[in-house]
């Protein structure tokens, strides 16, 4: 660790954090900058992680800022497009999404087919067209059922992977032979994020356990593909759910290749619509500390974006967010305008990844 987070521990063994009794030893040194590069850790404790997301902001900036310059020096930004394949009637009851069938009455978010696979590999060229590498596909399922739905969502990862991009979808749950057959299509990635913490989240989601989104993901480990997984914020969780999140994604071997952080879109209708606006500092400490705990991958800057400021935004990628979803929707929610994204990057002084 820097030599300013140390310096939070004044006896150089154990910080209290807080008045809630937690004391934590301080988290062992990634680095240093000029140092050579450590190995990458993945025995990340709870308490360490909390020490981070309480730590004073601009020393934490100066930790994650120094992680991300020894591992993406480039000062590359990718740009994903997210693309609803199919939208609604989910049966899962995630309390945070208008998809789900259990909130379609307030919601009033109707169910959409399966789009045509040349529908949507147009739309792919488009946002490849305006500087996307990445094209995400999501489908409202609850779990993957073999049959003509899953072979034209193959059909478009080929299609995908043809224009020279990055494939991503997320389906829901997946068993080893669909990850298999995802892997032999082309899939650069598959999507299945852990939304919060294993305490938690039985507070968010009662249609499908923590261990099921696990298998899942081992699912995709042992298909050879890349794993996107990340989480949301807001959601009335604590800090500590916070840290447990982020050591459930820090302490998978290997890390996720991508790491989207969310911030909750509180949708009128769904069970957290009354949910507070998430502080902006708050999304930067998420990202900050992600990047400190997994400094190799890409910290994408998700849902949520679009109610931040410009300066905010800025210190997202300052805290080492350095993939974004562009676009003006996410699924079923609006996004940030494109124009002002490029506009933003640039100003940033920071590159577009190319295709």
């Amino acid at each position: 660790m820097s030599e300013t987070l140390e310096s939070l521990n004044p006896i150089n063994d154990l910080a209290r954090l807080g008045d809630d009794g937690l004391e934590a030893k301080a988290p062992a040194r990634p680095h240093s900058a000029g140092a050579h590069q450590p190995e990458t850790r993945n025995d990340w404790q709870t308490a360490e992680i909390v020490y981070l997301l309480k730590a004073p902001l601009l020393d934490l900036l100066d930790e994650a800022r120094a992680v991300h310059q020894q591992h993406h020096a480039d000062g590359q930004v990718q740009l994903a497009s997210l693309l609803s394949i199919k939208t609604g009637a989910c049966p899962e009851d995630c309390k945070y999404c208008p998809q789900s069938a259990h909130y379609t009455k307030k919601t009033g978010l109707e169910r959409e087919a399966l789009l045509d696979v040349d529908d949507v590999l147009a739309k792919a060229q488009i946002a490849k067209d305006a500087g996307a590498s990445r094209f995400c596909m999501g489908a409202a399922w609850r779990e993957v059922k073999d049959g003509p739905a899953f072979d034209s969502v193959l059909d478009m990862v080929r299609g995908v992977r043809a224009l020279d991009m990055e494939a991503c979808v997320t389906l829901g749950m997946l068993s080893e032979a669909q990850a298999q057959r995802l892997a032999e299509a082309g899939l650069t990635a598959y999507n299945h994020n852990l939304d919060t913490s294993p305490e938690f989240y039985k507070e968010i989601i009662t249609t499908r356990t923590y261990e099921d989104r696990l298998d899942t993901l081992a699912n995709v480990r042992g298909a050879g593909m890349e794993v996107c997984c990340g989480g949301i914020i807001g959601m009335g969780e604590t800090i500590e759910d916070r840290a447990r999140l982020l050591q459930e994604l820090a302490t998978l071997d290997p890390h996720p290749e991508s790491v989207p952080i969310n911030a909750l879109v509180p949708v009128p209708g769904t069970p957290l619509e009354e949910q507070p606006p998430v502080e902006p500092l708050d999304l930067v400490r998420m990202v900050a500390t992600a990047r400190i705990l997994m400094p190799a991958s890409l910290v994408r800057l998700s849902a949520g974006r679009a109610a931040l400021t410009r300066e905010a935004q800025i210190l997202c990628f300052l805290a080492g967010a350095n993939s974004i979803f562009y676009g003006d929707q996410l699924l079923t929610t609006a996004n940030n305008d494109v124009d002002d994204d490029l506009a933003l990057i640039e100003e940033a002084g920071l590159r577009i990844k190319p295709a």
